[in-house]
């Protein structure tokens, strides 16, 4: 992992900013989050967290996380912002596009405004980005906007306790 800086820093938070928007369509309860995946200025995918097929009958955010068996390993009832953005990559036939492409991600709060990031720890959606290719996972930590490379984003994820 490294921090960017100068322009690299800049750029990156223009995208973190854009995620923030695709955030805004979100319609999980508990937190508003989006992703884009970005190769070359373009915008492959988007996505935000709400339940499967947006449907108002798989929300669960009602229930306590400790009401899950001890093997759900992912307590909410959505589908991942991370997860909608690679869906929504392969779904406009950008799979050639997608490798080497970097995925920025952010939470809001309450109000609307970005959030700072916590270690990673998300194997589902880190599975997922290593499979199609995507090299580079964005967070922004409260030291600075932090870059990822997939593999060892993975890696974390699996070492997470939280």
């Amino acid at each position: 992992m490294r921090y960017l800086t100068g322009e690299e820093a800049r750029i990156a938070e223009m995208c973190l900013r854009k995620a923030a928007e695709v955030a805004l369509r979100a319609t999980c309860l508990r937190s508003k989050c989006g992703a884009v995946i970005i190769k070359d200025d373009e915008i492959l995918g988007k996505g935000f967290n709400s339940p499967p097929g947006n449907d108002e009958a798989q929300r669960r955010c009602h229930l306590s996380k400790d009401s899950h068996h001890k093997k759900v390993t992912d307590k909410t009832c959505c589908v991942h912002a991370e997860q909608r953005a690679v869906m929504d990559a392969l779904d406009k036939h950008n799979s050639e596009k997608i490798k080497g492409s970097r995925l920025y991600f952010i939470r809001l709060d309450k109000e609307g405004k970005l959030t700072r990031a916590g270690k990673p720890y998300c194997t589902i959606c880190s599975k997922s980005i290593l499979d199609v290719g995507i090299e580079e996972f964005v967070l922004w930590h409260d030291e600075g906007i932090a870059v990822y490379k997939t593999d060892e984003y993975n890696n974390l994820s699996y070492m997470f306790k939280g």
